[in-house]
């Protein structure tokens, strides 16, 4: 059975199997062999064809996103698993990785914006998310956080003790640090915005930033340098890991 979907986008744009492999730098044989029903390419990849050929990617390949998530989140997720190592900086709350799913409800619920089956379709993509923590090979996970975040309540004084907890115990596995900037600190680069940097397994880096009306993926070479230079600068600001988990832990009984 043939991905007619593709076969109709790459006759529309004028793209052969020799030049579309050409412009994603795979063999012929492999373009040819997305024309065939369930061969789905590397995430990555997919976005790449899906951008020269004018068309949306779940589009042209819909299984990789019949996920939970929102329709503009799900290109992020499906990187996130190939992913070998990501970095995350955030200012406003504990990342979605590491959010228990009663602090995640809190926050989506919060001012009534998101209809609550919108809710619990997003909680339940994140909690989904969080599998490629357990799994054989993991990640290489590395968080900075705003210490401000162990302050901020979302949900009530249980919810923010549990989170806290959970957040400490991630910061304790071997694939994963969690680092704090110190909230007594100066105004730091960070603070511009939130941003998510992924290594992918096949080689290259790809990103993702998020507003206050949807995310945005990141794949231009010079923004990919420029938040990685972000980086930089945000991680000099952090604690060590090991003083950061005991700051995790304090908070933990402030909030009990």
């Amino acid at each position: 059975m043939a991905n007619e979907a593709l076969r109709v986008a790459m006759a529309a744009a004028g793209e052969t199997v020799e030049s579309l492999a050409q412009k994603v730098n795979v063999d012929p044989k492999t373009t040819g062999r997305w024309l065939n029903a369930g061969r789905i390419p590397h995430p990555r990849t997919r976005l790449a064809v899906a951008a020269i050929l004018g068309r949306d990617a779940a589009e042209l390949w819909p299984e990789p996103f019949r996920r939970r998530d929102l329709p503009w989140f799900r290109p992020w997720p499906e990187l996130e698993q190939d992913a070998v190592s990501i970095r995350c900086y955030q200012s406003l709350l504990v990342p979605g990785l590491l959010q228990t799913e009663e602090y995640a409800r809190a926050l989506l619920r919060t001012g009534g914006l998101l209809p609550l089956s919108e809710v619990e379709q997003v909680v339940a993509g994140r909690m989904e998310r969080q599998r490629i923590l357990d799994r054989d090979h993991p990640p290489q996970l590395v968080f900075v956080i705003d210490e401000a975040v162990l302050c901020r309540r979302v949900g009530d004084r249980a919810v923010m003790a549990r989170q806290l907890a959970h957040l400490a115990a991630a910061a304790e596995r071997e694939h994963v640090q969690v680092r704090l900037i110190p909230a007594n600190g100066p105004w730091h680069t960070g603070l511009a915005g939130p941003f998510v940097l992924a290594q992918c397994a096949v080689g290259g880096e790809v990103a993702y930033l998020d507003n206050q009306l949807r995310g945005e993926l990141v794949t231009e070479h010079a923004d990919i340098a420029s938040l990685g230079r972000r980086w930089e600068s945000v991680a000099g600001e952090a604690l060590p890991a090991r003083q950061s988990i005991t700051a995790i832990r304090e908070a933990v009984e402030r909030w009990t």
